[in-house]
């Protein structure tokens, strides 16, 4: 696997510590299956916390699904769609 390619659990894993870092919490009270509300996420916070996932992944998450966004597993797998979509670059793109 290409090192720029980001496994699932990468993902996951680099999600989990963004909110983390955002919410100034141990990563390990973060979980896939915390909510928003069991961490003290508002509407600010989310936005700020997406901000930093679209630098993270180098992604853009549209508007329609921050609306849709209410918790950590949302957010994981809105992640891992918008990885898998991305089209290759580098040197992954002359081996695809």
């Amino acid at each position: 696997m290409s090192p720029n390619l980001t496994s699932p659990e990468e993902v996951a894993s680099r999600v989990l510590r963004i909110i983390a870092d955002n919410q100034r919490k141990d990563v390990s009270l973060v979980t896939i299956d915390s909510s928003f509300e069991e961490l003290g996420i508002d509407s600010m916070d989310a936005v700020n916390i997406v901000f930093a996932i679209e630098n993270e992944f180098n992604v853009n998450v549209p508007d329609a699904e921050m609306q849709n966004i209410r918790s950590v597993r949302d957010i994981v797998e809105g992640v891992q769609k918008l990885v898998a979509a991305k089209p290759p670059t580098g040197p992954e793109k002359a081996a695809a």
